[in-house]
């Protein structure tokens, strides 16, 4: 007897699920496209779609197929999970968060949709939220290191460390060999001893993949680090950078060009000509290059009874795309740049502020800490003439190589390599100077290390630079309770320190590749 029509649907669901499992999405998309052409409705299958769409970050097919499951099946609560998240990673955080909404009415017991309501939590900045969903998971499913990593980031962010290294150690009870856990404990506190870097390194000779070669180096290097066996520190920083670079794909010659259309396009003639911008004074916009100092200066700032912190927001770069709707792979090439520059300044500053309605919070200011903003200040100046600007600056050699030795998730793609770090950084300064010649007393600079030396003084400087009232409150920043969402996660919760000034001399003769481009440039 010959299957059914709703039997070969099934077949064809079954074969696409396993085809993606194997990391075939050419597969498993044939079998949606069968299966979907026998039961237009088929729910199974459209959520298939968006999960194939999420595996090749098709990010808007995945939000149709998500929401095409939610239309057809109202409680499904993974769909719906699923949707939230795509809608958070497109910048649209009012959809994003109706749909979280949506999913956490439903409830669930499966600890794969309470996970991802974590992650969907983090995303939208509610990280109370997420470290409950990832604590619900992790404690379901103890033996499964995925939910004890995801709690332990949560945790840390929210600055419960201790609880964090508990959940990590969880993880490594269950896999001894997870890399990613191995980096997280070793960046979660200084190490003491060289017990965990013995384990390190048994695990760095026997791994068999760039990624987790990536994570135990650097979880070495940072322990040799705190240990002060200084060379032993930066052949790990080294072996990982390499191995990290080996995987990712990053094109100079583009980044080479979308900063010179930025020189070329963003003059000021353009500035005089551009038209009137939103008159909306709240947002506080800190930028720089990672690991420089930014976080320090936003949670001095938003310890301001005045100002909210708003995190790291995308939502200027992707209120800019929106309204170019230009197609590139690269969020600012060459063709955006020349699309923002016919933008409408009082567009975009409604847009950013409409984007950004959701996590601004109540109070008269916030604070966007995307360092990457700084590619955007001309438009940010035309578009909210009152926002404040506050650019980072760190001396060059220690700001390369803080980088050097930081492994970022998907962003700075050219920190791996000394030589094509250096060079990103020169290009940086260069713009700058470009934009604080444009821009001139819009853009406060502080510089980390003035900071660390004289800490009051350039607080309460900063603060009168944005136009608020000095209050003491801002000289403890460590001591704010609220989540921290960067690399310094754990670096903020102390007061300030100068341990890091100068740290590049104990590296000199390693560094001499990245410090002979920067002394070519005439930035040392």
């Amino acid at each position: 007897m010959p299957p059914t029509q709703a039997e070969r649907v099934q077949r064809w669901v079954h074969d696409g699920f396993e085809a993606l499992a194997r990391g075939r999405f050419d597969v498993a998309g044939a079998a949606c496209q069968r299966a979907l052409a026998l039961d237009s409705r088929c729910v199974q299958g459209h959520f298939l779609v968006g999960l194939i769409a999420l595996e090749t970050r098709q990010y808007q097919t995945a939000v149709s197929a998500f929401g095409s499951v939610t239309r057809l099946q109202s409680d499904h609560v993974a769909a719906w999970a699923q949707l939230a998240r795509m809608l958070a990673l497109l910048g649209q955080p009012s959809r994003a968060e109706a749909a979280l909404a949506r999913a956490t009415a439903l409830s669930s017991d499966d600890a794969i949709v309470q996970d991802l309501l974590g992650t969907v939590s983090s995303l939208l900045g509610d990280q109370l939220a997420a470290a409950h969903w990832h604590g619900r998971a992790a404690r379901a499913h103890p033996e499964l290191p995925g939910y004890q990593l995801n709690l332990a980031n949560s945790l840390i962010f929210l600055g419960r460390t201790e609880a964090a290294q508990q959940a990590l150690m969880q993880a490594l009870a269950a896999d001894p060999g997870y890399p990613q856990a191995h980096w997280m404990l070793a960046n979660s506190r200084p190490a003491t001893s060289q017990v965990h870097l013995e384990q390190l390194a048994a695990l760095r000779s026997a791994a068999t993949t760039p990624r987790a070669s990536a994570f135990l180096s650097y979880a070495a290097g940072k322990e040799y680090e705190d240990l002060q066996l200084w060379p032993q520190a930066f052949d790990a920083y080294a072996a990982g950078a390499a191995a990290r670079r080996a995987v990712i794909d990053y094109d100079e010659a583009a980044d080479a060009a979308m900063f010179d259309a930025l020189t070329a396009t963003f003059t000021r003639n353009w500035f005089t000509t551009a038209g009137a911008g939103c008159d909306d004074p709240a947002p506080i916009f800190v930028v720089g290059q990672p690991r420089t100092g930014t976080t320090l200066i936003e949670r001095i700032i938003t310890s301001h009874s005045a100002v909210h912190s708003a995190g790291e927001l995308q939502q200027f770069p992707l209120s800019v795309r929106r309204i170019v709707d230009v197609a590139s792979v690269h969020r600012l090439s060459p063709a955006v740049v020349e699309a923002a520059a016919r933008i409408a300044p009082l567009e975009l500053g409604q847009a950013y502020l409409h984007a950004a309605a959701p996590l601004r919070g109540v109070l008269p200011r916030f604070v966007d800490k995307l360092p990457i903003n700084y590619l955007y200040l001309p438009l940010v100046a035309a578009a909210l003439p009152r926002a404040g600007i506050v650019h980072v600056v760190r001396e060059p050699r220690d700001s390369c190589f803080a980088s050097f030795k930081q492994l970022f998730a998907d962003a700075y793609p050219h920190s791996y390599d000394q030589r094509e770090m250096a060079r990103h950084h020169v290009r940086y300064r260069r713009l700058m100077e470009r934009w604080q010649a444009l821009l001139g007393d819009r853009i406060t600079t502080v510089v980390y290390e003035e900071v660390v030396a004289d800490f009051e003084n350039q607080a309460r400087r900063l603060i009168g630079a944005l136009g608020l009232p000095w209050e003491d409150a801002c000289l403890q920043f460590h001591t704010q309770a609220g989540a921290v969402t960067t690399a310094s996660a754990v670096q903020v919760r102390e007061p300030v320190h100068a341990r890091s000034i100068a740290r590049w001399r104990r590296y000199k003769a390693q560094l001499a590749p990245m410090i002979d481009v920067l002394a070519d440039a005439g930035l040392v």
